[in-house]
């Protein structure tokens, strides 16, 4: 349990923390044992908070207010930029390759920041573009950590593009390596000569936040340059997960 917060506005801020980090609708009681506070306290100042909007309340339950998804996803993932470019950097020197980040949209995954070294300037960064399960291994490495019922549309956006008839096995047979393995690697799927690989970073209740992707020519993926590459994604999404949850490597990020 956190410490009891020191002022009004830590508490209302404590609250606010809580019910948009958790992974489902919570009780009152769940809510003040998370927030460190006593029931009535946790009460009073949800009382305020869904009249202003940033909490709202479902019978017994307290969800995200509209204020709070009024934050646009643009500015999200700005935030998201600044703070892991210095991984994005540190892996790019590291490896000599391109890395890019990326976020998950409903239709797939959207690079947000690339990373190129001048070696491999002929290969296009995607910056901006929107990538597809079935030809990427950012947004497999994504999707791999929903459960099924939110892969759909990630699933039916690939069968739209590919022969539906084989679409579906072959792409949940690389959801499921890329969930078992922690790693979703792409060979010439969507270029012949360029490979791919990347991990997603993960909230502690298993729900991606970003991917790290290493990309570079096939020829340069050799079995040994790619355990390399996954010692060092290890590390860069560990440290980035740390970075985004202002916790040191291994805490929590719920």
């Amino acid at each position: 349990m956190p410490k009891p917060a020191s002022s009004a506005v830590d508490k209302a801020l404590d609250l606010i923390e809580a019910v948009v980090q958790a992974n489902r609708p919570l009780r009152l009681s769940e809510l003040a044992n998370l927030a460190g506070m006593h029931r009535a306290t946790a009460y009073r100042i949800l009382v305020d908070l869904v009249r202003r909007g940033w909490i709202m309340r479902s019978q017994d339950h307290y969800l995200p207010g509209t204020i709070v998804l009024q934050f646009s996803q643009a500015a999200a993932a700005n935030s998201l930029v600044v703070l892991s470019r210095p991984a994005l950097q540190s892996l790019s020197d590291q490896t000599a390759m391109m890395v890019n980040l990326q976020v998950l949209e409903p239709e797939g995954a959207r690079v947000i920041d690339v990373v190129r070294p001048p070696r491999l300037a002929m290969i296009t960064d995607l910056l901006g573009e929107l990538l597809p399960i079935h030809k990427f291994a950012g947004p497999m490495a994504l999707v791999s950590a929903l459960d099924d019922a939110a892969r759909v549309p990630y699933l039916r956006v690939a069968e739209q593009q590919r022969d539906p008839a084989t679409a579906r096995a072959e792409l949940l047979r690389d959801l499921d390596q890329a969930r078992r393995t922690g790693f979703a690697l792409e060979r010439g799927r969507n270029e012949e000569v360029i490979a791919s690989l990347s991990r997603a970073v993960l909230t502690g209740s298993g729900r991606p936040i970003c991917a790290l992707t290493i990309v570079g020519l096939d020829s340069e993926f050799d079995d040994a340059t790619l355990a390399k590459l996954k010692d060092s994604l290890i590390t860069a999404t560990n440290e980035l997960r740390a970075t985004l949850s202002g916790t040191t490597p291994g805490a929590d990020l719920d």
